[in-house]
């Protein structure tokens, strides 16, 4: 069963961060948790200055800045607004993380320069590499949607390769929808079938056969994932395509206008060695919708 009943938010006053905001906010709402705002004052000495100091009056302006922002949130969700000082963001946020005992983070995907490469350099990668719980990344907001849009998630995209992880990312994507009246597609993205890979140049392999009977049993198995209790409260779909995992999935959330990419990552070692050379690396850089991180 899940249950999300506390979520952190980090900000930087930034547009980006009021997005990741509202994505927060809404789902505060559908689970009646408590959102915790966040703001990291960085004390990092520069060159050869001493670090910097946060002041009670500063620290009294920024808490007011935070309260303007949680002015959208909506009216019966519990706001804490919390100003932290740390040398680095990414430590301040993961110890939050534990403080609050938060059950989901949500991010956005660069902060006040507006250089997303170098934020998901400095700060979104390290937190992800570290966050124990589900972490929500929220992309810029795309040009055509207005700065007071509601946020809905009525088409959701999950990406299962049959791992425990993505068995996970799962549960959170069929809960998601039955709190947001969504319909689900289930991607499964075969990139070579075993047998290919184990003895590609046997010389009486049937490629298409194969390719063939790999989907099959693929497809098979995900109608088997699909709970009868889930199809009752939201529309399920299963699809099996050939190709690169992230480009599959890039290329299937366009086509849909999906909303929200859920994925399952194996553990915290594999992420650290595998994250930012892998499938959810190019999904978190590419994709134009918010993407679900989930451990198994």
């Amino acid at each position: 069963m899940i249950g999300i009943s506390r979520i952190l938010c980090p900000v930087d006053f930034s547009d980006t961060s009021q997005h990741a905001l509202d994505h927060a906010a809404a789902i505060a709402r559908w689970y009646e948790a408590k959102l915790t705002l966040l703001h990291v004052f960085v004390t990092l000495p520069t060159m050869d200055l001493p670090p910097v100091v946060l002041q009670d009056a500063d620290c009294g302006r920024l808490k007011a800045a935070l309260q303007k922002m949680a002015v959208r949130v909506p009216g019966g969700v519990p706001v804490e607004c919390r100003v932290e000082q740390a040398e680095y963001v990414h430590d301040e946020i993961v110890r939050q993380l534990s403080d609050t005992q938060a059950d989901l983070l949500v991010l956005g995907t660069h902060g006040r320069s507006g250089f997303q490469r170098l934020f998901l350099g400095s700060v979104t990668e390290k937190v992800i590499r570290k966050a124990a719980c589900p972490t929500l990344v929220v992309p810029p907001r795309a040009a055509d949607v207005a700065a007071d849009a509601p946020v809905r998630f009525t088409r959701i995209l999950c990406a299962i390769d049959f791992s425990d992880s993505s068995l996970s990312a799962l549960a959170y994507a069929l809960n998601l929808a039955e709190e947001a009246d969504a319909h689900v597609t289930l991607l499964h993205a075969i990139e070579m079938p075993p047998e290919l890979r184990e003895n590609p140049l046997a010389p009486d392999f049937d490629v298409d056969r194969i390719h063939a009977a790999a989907a099959a049993e693929a497809r098979r198995r995900l109608r088997d994932l699909v709970p009868d209790a889930a199809r009752t409260y939201c529309t399920v779909e299963t699809a099996v395509v050939e190709g690169r995992a992230h480009r599959q999935v890039l290329r299937r959330a366009a086509e849909e206008h999906a909303d929200l990419i859920v994925m399952g990552v194996h553990g915290r070692g594999a992420l650290d060695l595998l994250l930012f050379g892998s499938n959810t690396h190019h999904l978190i850089r590419a994709a134009t919708c918010p993407v679900l991180i989930v451990r198994g």
